[in-house]
């Protein structure tokens, strides 16, 4: 088959979303596949075109299963400004539409959503290309950026609910990561049977169960310690509030210490909060190839999410997290699929949502029991390596087209 993909990321970039659907291609071009994508130059690590990828607006590659197009996101450094972030996608939208809707006939168009423009950016391109158009769906849009407060206008919000609708509407297929995803769509759309979910992947062979001391522990300053790690986005969607009144209950503890591994518009203000705490440390997000060691170095993970937003986002590091055989701590809507994930896996700890006193009381059971975390890391391992593996996702992602076909 011959495929487009229209992505928001694609490596060398390291945002989670651009490893997901780089992994896919690869997955599909070992089946036999060629693959067109259409995505923008690296800029998600510091919000800005990394160097030696600038210059141009558009700028292909030939590789050995396809071409890559890579566009000028047009990035803002500010992530608090909605209207400057807005207007970024927009102008990448618009070019990636261009880039996407010129070519040759596909058998498929995948377009994946955040950003939710590029919904009607793949059916335009599916339009031209004269193929089926496939939704993939990562996070819920506009859900989260309202459950979260990020836009609160209701000019905006009405107007992103009908570009959601707009694009379940003109798509042959929807694809979502969780049940609790499905149930979310199924009452937006006229044809919820169009809905399939497909969970993201977690590659078992790179990350895998790894001693514990490594040099990005012994770079912390860290040896016997029982680190409790977060890595990934600081932003309006986690509540890390938690993990620092957690740290200062264990303030008096010299043997436990917690680790904040990321960035975003949030950190400024967790890490201000966490003034005068020697137990807690910021680090800055760590180039991919170090996320093995990353995960290795955590004794206990946490996986945090605000009240409802688990029924419209699925932590893609929550597999990730699994497959490094630690155990997890996950602060999330109760009954959703991360929270029975990781309880169906005995993986760890599922407390409710941004209930601060669950979460301590949660921790401190891992923190106090090493025999129990290492139960549970070797569940979590268990759990992954049967039900999340690249070439079963690929595997599925081809059957559905097929059947589109």
């Amino acid at each position: 088959m011959r495929l487009l993909v229209l992505c928001p990321h694609f490596t060398p970039d390291v945002a989670p979303t651009g490893e997901v659907m780089t992994r896919i291609v690869e997955e599909l071009v070992a089946r036999g596949h060629e693959v067109e994508v259409v995505t923008s130059l690296p800029w998600y690590r510091d919000h800005a075109i990394e160097d030696g990828w600038g210059g141009k607006l558009v700028r292909r590659e030939t590789t050995a299963w396809g071409r890559i197009f890579r566009i000028n996101p047009f990035p803002t450094a500010d992530r608090r400004n909605l209207l400057r972030r807005a207007l970024s996608f927009g102008g990448f939208t618009i070019v990636a539409t261009v880039v996407g809707s010129l070519g040759r006939r596909v058998d498929a168009v995948i377009a994946m959503s955040p950003p939710l423009t590029l919904g009607p950016a793949g059916w335009i391109a599916s339009l031209f290309r004269r193929a089926p158009f496939l939704f993939n769906v990562q996070d819920v849009y506009p859900d989260v950026a309202v459950e979260v407060g990020a836009i609160t206008n209701r000019h905006a919000i009405r107007v992103l609910s009908w570009l959601e609708r707009f694009s379940y509407a003109r798509s042959d297929a929807v694809t979502v990561l969780s049940r609790d995803l499905e149930e979310n769509l199924a009452k937006k759309m006229k044809d919820p049977s169009k809905i399939h979910v497909i969970p993201n992947f977690v590659d078992t062979e790179w990350i895998s169960p790894a001693a514990r001391e490594n040099s990005y522990r012994g770079e912390l300053g860290l040896t016997d310690e029982t680190v409790v790690l977060y890595a990934g986005n600081i932003g309006y969607s986690q509540p890390l509030e938690m993990l620092v009144e957690a740290a200062r209950r264990y303030a008096s503890r010299h043997d436990v210490h917690f680790v904040v591994n990321g960035s975003g518009s949030g950190r400024e203000a967790i890490e201000a909060s966490a003034a005068g705490l020697a137990n807690i440390t910021f680090v800055d997000l760590q180039p991919k190839e170090r996320l093995p060691e990353v995960l290795a170095a955590g004794d206990i993970h946490l996986v945090l999410l605000r009240e409802g937003l688990a029924a419209s986002s699925v932590p893609s590091k929550t597999y990730s997290i699994l497959a490094s055989g630690r155990p997890l701590v996950v602060s999330v809507d109760v009954n959703s699929e991360v929270a029975l994930l990781v309880e169906e896996a005995r993986a760890g700890r599922a407390v409710p949502p941004e209930d601060t006193e669950a979460f301590v009381a949660a921790l401190g059971e891992l923190i106090d029991d090493p025999e129990e975390r290492d139960r549970a890391g070797a569940s979590a391992r268990a759990a992954v390596e049967t039900r999340f593996s690249p070439a079963a996702v690929a595997e599925a992602y081809e059957g559905l087209i097929d059947e589109l076909g």
